[in-house]
This record gives C-alpha cells, sequence and structure tokens, in this order.
C-alpha cells in the first residue's frame, strides 16, 4: 500500500471518528488537508460526477457539508517537480492540490465554467499524471514567510493568473446543493480561503 492509500485510509477512520491530527502551524506537502471558503464556508470539494458541459472532466464544487470525505486534497509540488513530505510552503510557491479519493488533480484552463461562464475548474489527470495546468500559487494575505494553517490565502492559477472562487451559484442534480468553483480574474472574499480539517505533517523549514 503507497503513501496516498494509507493517507486516505487513515482520512476515512479520522471522519469516522470525528477527529482530526495536528502537525506544526505551517503548511507542509504531504499534508492531507480541506480548505474552506470564508465567505461561503463551504469546502473545496470533488467526487467521481463529470461535467456535463466544457471540458467534461471531473467536476470540483464548494461542499456545505464538513463531514464528506471527497473533500480531502494532498498538498504536492509543482508539476514535474518533488516536494519531500514535511516541507514548509513558502508564501508565493506554485504547488498542486491532489484529490485524495481520485488521485486527480486541481486544474483548470480556458472552458467557461458552467453557471458563472467564468474559467472552468475541474481535477485532471492522476497520482503521476498532469500537466503544467494544474499548477497553483499559494497567495498570502501577510507578511509571514510560510503559509500558516490560521491564514486566509488565495490560490492564485498559475497560467491563467485567474483566482480559485466560490461563485454563490449552486448546482443542481445530480449534485444538488454544492457549490460552483471557478476561476475568477479578480481578488474578493470569494476567493479567500482557509485550511480546515486535515491530517498535518510537521514542518522541515527550508
Amino acid at each position: 500500500m503507497n503513501y496516498y492509500n494509507i493517507i486516505f485510509c487513515f482520512l476515512i477512520l479520522a471522519v469516522l471518528k470525528g477527529v482530526c491530527v495536528h502537525g506544526g502551524k505551517e503548511m507542509t506537502c504531504g499534508s492531507a488537508v480541506k480548505l474552506v471558503n470564508i465567505k461561503y464556508n463551504a469546502r473545496l470539494h470533488s467526487h467521481d460526477v463529470k461535467y456535463g458541459s466544457g471540458s467534461g472532466q471531473q467536476s470540483v464544487t464548494g461542499q456545505p457539508a464538513k463531514d464528506d470525505v471527497n473533500s480531502y486534497w494532498i498538498i504536492k509540488g509543482p508539476h514535474g517537480k518533488d516536494c519531500l513530505r514535511g516541507t514548509a510552503i513558502k508564501c508565493g510557491a506554485t504547488i498542486r492540490l491532489m484529490h485524495a479519493a481520485t488521485e486527480s488533480h486541481l486544474h483548470s484552463h480556458h472552458f467557461p465554467s458552467p453557471l458563472s461562464h467564468n474559467k472552468e475548474v475541474s481535477c485532471f489527470g492522476g497520482k503521476d499524471k498532469g500537466d503544467h495546468l494544474d499548477n497553483w500559487m499559494v497567495v498570502c494575505n501577510t507578511n509571514r514567510k510560510y503559509w500558516m494553517r490560521d491564514e486566509q490565502i488565495r490560490l492564485k492559477h498559475v497560467e491563467l493568473a485567474s483566482y480559485l472562487h466560490l461563485t454563490g451559484d449552486v448546482f443542481g442534480r445530480p449534485i444538488n446543493g454544492q457549490y460552483e468553483i471557478s476561476g475568477y480574474h479578480a481578488t474578493e472574499r470569494g476567493n479567500l480561503w482557509k485550511a480546515a480539517e486535515g491530517v498535518y505533517l510537521t514542518a522541515k523549514k527550508n
């Protein structure tokens, strides 16, 4: 069983028991976390449901329920580069987020999102597959050196310069009640995020 399988099994147990495991205060590569949107209090989420338009790739939504195991994401280095587990993530660093359940990466491109017609955000590829459109920059709201767990941040798509955004638009079936996630060109409260539940690895600073 590889590292990601172990982490996912542990996350399922954590959800069932209602517990959360904490490391240090810095966000680190290899940690499996939920990200909550500040404006709408919904967690970044994905599942094996494809978009019916645009790319047809795996959909990404905002999940109002806090206890859904499909809202965990594993923090990784940028496409083509390794990031050792426990490496503290600096503000301004480029990362990828791998959906723990499906092992696909948070992704964006020029397809319009289905509800707001911003940039579509999807999940794409696999554990060892992907491309440069999986890369996101951590934009901190403070002068700290590292991305801290208690800090509100934005995730800016490196290629498109758009921000991971929750519009407030809500889907119908088959993902009734979940919010649309899109890439938006400007900063506003709908693209502020904060770390929530998760398995946090203790930082090894560089």
